[in-house]
């Protein structure tokens, strides 16, 4: 009996899938008209163009609707496309990142706000919040927390420093990956930023590359000198292998592979609630035995869980320190707008950076 022709099989499924392409560009451009109406309506009134409450509802609304088989994660990823070509139609927003491009922030903002927006590399956190306070861009990308480092100190002491707005954060997963243009085994140097050679000891040693690591100031600026010499490698993100067009010879060679960094989407002014949210503070305690322990005592008696505590010196009086927190909940919630007065009775200053969407995902 004779075996049907693979192309004979296949030609049929490709028409349908040809047919139903044409079908989804209509649709696309049809939902892109009702956008264009939209940002008509968000400019004449002044509405933010990026609103993270609808984003998240507009996620979660795609994700009841998915019945498979296309897991939840490619639904997310090609609306999170489709919200960043809206953007480019309703106004086109400009986002700061912390440079070089291919860096871990610039590969966070992408993940977030997608390829149709405009996207500046500024060399320093402290760049990113004055841009962002300026005027000069939308919305700014910043590191706030790394689940092996501990708080980003630059960022924390940005705050102190500049008036912005929390409104959305990013859980991105840090994956090293090896760049050449050569074989492995051709490989007589490797470029990377120190720490990241520490976060892949065991794998360059096992491999015999650590004796062949030389330190630079970034993994992008090593994928940009392994692309113009001979015999080298880098170790940076799959953006920075896009960017620099480098082969992942080894991807995900990480020590650690629930290494989590955790960005701050700062603008100039916080998101409406949804539901599942958080809010981040910074305060100063009295100068009195027990004050943080009086200001962290609110917050328990009023359900409210901190997420995470970090403390840095307010380099305006010896010995006094600004406290960082996360907690759940907007401020707009009830045990919020009871918790606060309270938490303000017992601090020199209490200032409320942002309520945002809990980020549930990682990127």
């Amino acid at each position: 009996m004779a075996v049907p022709d693979t192309n004979e099989q296949l030609e049929p499924l490709r028409k349908r899938i040809d047919d139903l392409d044409r079908q989804i560009v209509e649709l696309l451009n049809q939902r892109a008209e009702v956008v264009v109406q939209v940002g008509r309506i968000k400019n004449a009134g002044g509405a933010p163009i990026y609103a993270p409450d609808r984003e998240k509802a507009v996620l979660q609304k795609i994700c009841r609707l998915n019945r498979g088989p296309l897991l939840e994660k490619t639904l997310k990823a090609i609306w999170r496309e489709l919200m960043s070509g809206s953007f480019a139609l309703e106004k086109p927003l400009r986002i700061a990142y912390l440079g070089p491009d291919g860096s871990f922030s610039h590969l966070s903002a992408v993940s977030k706000f997608g390829s149709s927006v405009e996207y500046e590399s500024v060399s320093d956190i402290r760049g990113v919040f004055e841009e962002v306070a300026r005027g000069h861009v939308d919305f700014g990308v910043v590191p706030i927390e790394n689940s092996v480092g501990g708080g980003i100190i630059d960022t924390l002491d940005a705050f102190v420093e500049t008036d912005v707005k929390v409104c959305a954060e990013i859980n991105l997963a840090i994956h090293h990956n090896l760049l050449a243009n050569c074989p492995v085994e051709d490989i007589r140097k490797v470029y990377s930023k120190p720490e990241v050679f520490t976060q892949c000891q065991r794998w360059l040693t096992r491999t015999g590359l650590m004796s062949k690591t030389i330190a630079v100031a970034s993994s992008s600026k090593a994928a940009e000198m392994a692309t113009q010499e001979p015999y080298t490698a880098a170790i940076g993100s799959h953006l920075a292998a896009d960017l620099y067009s480098l082969k992942t010879i080894y991807a995900n060679i990480e020590d650690n592979p629930n290494n989590v960094t955790r960005f701050f989407v700062i603008g100039r002014e916080w998101a409406r609630p949804t539901g599942e949210d958080k809010s981040a503070i910074m305060f100063t305690a009295q100068h009195k035995a027990g004050a943080l322990a009086d200001v962290l005592g609110v917050f328990k008696d009023n359900g409210i869980n901190l997420t995470f505590i970090t403390s840095r010196p307010s380099k305006r009086r010896n010995w006094e320190y600004y406290f960082f927190a996360d907690a759940e909940g907007h401020v707009e919630d009830p045990g919020m707008t009871k918790a606060l007065p309270a938490v303000k009775a017992h601090c020199l200053e209490l200032h409320v950076l942002g309520s945002f969407p809990k980020a549930i995902d990682v990127e």
